[in-house]
């Protein structure tokens, strides 16, 4: 899992994959998820192809060549990404497909068909070819030679290609990850094989899109030290800003996440050529942490010298540090918020809700699993949520019962999806990236192994039980009150503890 960069089922299907054995389903394919599936290998070969393709054209291109030559690349490099070059030429690709008209060249996002026409998606460009963690090609990046727009052009989401997941150069980065323990994230595809010409080969680089849990929790699994790197302009502190509260609730204490500013008139490309491998690195190293930033941001936008400027610093930091999972980490933002709000830490912890007002079981250590499973409403919501992920959200926390180790695991789960950036966009083979690195991660990876491998649910009859269990905890009656509730019945009840019965819970419960 860690060399790969795969979550588990797949880094099992890899492992067998490589001598020959087929890991049993967990349930029986449907016919159209097994159609799925011989859809995506026929849509990777294609993209295989067509890599192959872009290789030989850049070879029979001075232009490009001069062109990668002026960036400074070798030959060696250009190999190492399989970078690539398309044609200037609207249907470069039918020397490559013979069926040019074939309708998987659209769904493999090489070809776009409009007003009843094919051409080409990417023209006149240099192309880099986007691997998965298992080293298969899923996409394409393109960045033009000239001056035009769009300056790079990406291949569109494909069953095979879902941006929000997939980072560009985490292949050709693995050993570098190891060696460094450390992780760089960058803003374009020329950043990460830049980087690697001169020595720097722990870059990475998202794919035209802000950063999504999924890419923080991948790469906090891989290596010790996550750096986001961001222009120092307007957009680049926004970028930034997103990465932050996306990686708030997964956040480590013993994983530093750090934002690298550099000079607005600089990328990493341009910086480490105008100074050297040595001085970018050493900004690396010293590059504000998260709580840094964060605590940089917030006094920024608040005028501390005021009572009113400390209470909107207050106000502003209470969503961002209710997200922070982390124990330690967010006691010591706790601490500095208090410091610059000029309050008490107990009183820091009460105006940002993190005291009596929030559940106290968030930082316990993840529970020792039973053989048996849980009986309770709790777990069965738990396991039930994993059908689809977002239904999650609809649960009221304050209606679960806090001695349980699953509505732990359950709260947690809640927080990871809310700091997503499209709960929605989750598919199940994302959940067990998202819940590796939680602190209730044994149960929670055992509430998603058990909706599979044991209930084997579909995914109708798991959203339904999940409707009449979540029904089922809004209308569960407390045990004193269930005490109370059999006295009324038995007509024991005193008037009084008749109306304020009636009054909590109303008349329609007798």
């Amino acid at each position: 899992m860690a060399y790969g960069g795969m979550g588990y089922v797949d880094a099992v299907k890899d492992l067998a994959s490589g001598v020959g054995m087929q890991v049993p389903e967990w349930q029986p394919r449907t016919p159209e998820e097994a159609h799925k599936k011989e859809r995506e290998t026929d849509l990777t070969a294609l993209l295989e192809r067509a890599m192959e393709f872009y290789r030989a054209e850049l070879k029979k291109s001075p232009r490009a060549i001069e062109y990668l030559k002026g960036r400074g690349l070798t030959g060696e490099i250009a190999a190492r990404f399989r970078i690539g070059y398309a044609p200037d030429d609207w249907t470069g690709l039918r020397s490559c497909f013979d069926a040019y008209s074939d309708s998987s060249l659209v769904e493999a996002g090489l070809v776009i068909e409009q007003d009843g026409k094919r051409y080409d998606r990417f023209r006149d460009r240099i192309v880099f070819p986007i691997f998965n963690a298992r080293g298969a090609v899923i996409g394409f990046g393109g960045r033009i030679l000239d001056k035009g727009e769009p300056k790079y052009l990406n291949s569109p989401e494909t069953p095979v290609f879902e941006k929000g997941r997939e980072v560009y150069g985490l292949v050709q980065a693995r050993d570098a990850l190891r060696t460094s323990g450390r992780v760089l994230v960058v803003e374009g595809y020329m950043d990460v094989v830049a980087l690697a010409q001169f020595g720097v080969g722990y870059a990475v680089a998202t794919l035209g899109t802000a950063t999504t849990p999924v890419h923080v929790a991948k790469l906090l699994r891989l290596t010790d030290e996550l750096v986001f790197s961001f222009d120092g302009d307007a957009a680049g502190r926004k970028a930034a800003w997103r990465a932050l509260e996306v990686s708030l609730p997964l956040a480590t204490d013993a994983k530093p996440i750090r934002f690298l500013f550099l000079p607005e008139e600089d990328d990493p490309d341009t910086y480490i050529r105008k100074h050297d491998k040595d001085a970018f690195e050493r900004l690396v190293r010293e590059a504000p942490t998260l709580s840094g930033f964060l605590l940089a941001e917030l006094r920024a936008g608040a005028d501390l010298g005021t009572a009113e400027g400390r209470s909107r610093l207050l106000v502003t930091a209470k969503p961002l540090v209710q997200k922070v999972a982390a124990p330690a980490l967010k006691l010591q933002l706790v601490k500095e918020i208090a410091e610059l709000a000029r309050v008490s830490q107990d009183e820091a912890e009460r105006l940002l809700e993190l005291g009596s007002g929030a559940p106290a079981f968030r930082h316990a250590a993840p529970p020792k699993l039973n053989r048996t499973p849980p009986a309770s409403l709790e777990w069965k919501l738990l396991t039930r949520a994993f059908a689809k992920p977002e239904v999650a959200l609809e649960i009221d926390v304050a209606l679960l019962n806090p001695d349980l180790p699953e509505s732990q695991a359950l709260i947690e789960w809640i927080e990871i999806l809310q700091g997503a950036a499209d709960p929605e966009a989750i598919a199940d083979g994302q959940v067990s990236e998202l819940i590796q690195s939680a602190r209730h991660a044994e149960l929670l990876e055992s509430a998603h192994a058990n909706l599979h491998m044991e209930l084997k649910l579909p995914v109708d009859a798991a959203l339904s039980e999940f409707r009449e269990t979540l029904e089922r905890l809004r209308t569960r009656v407390p045990e004193a009150d269930q005490l109370l509730q059999q006295k009324i019945l038995k007509g024991t009840a005193s008037a009084e503890e008749r109306r304020a019965f009636e009054s909590k819970f109303g008349s329609e419960r007798r």
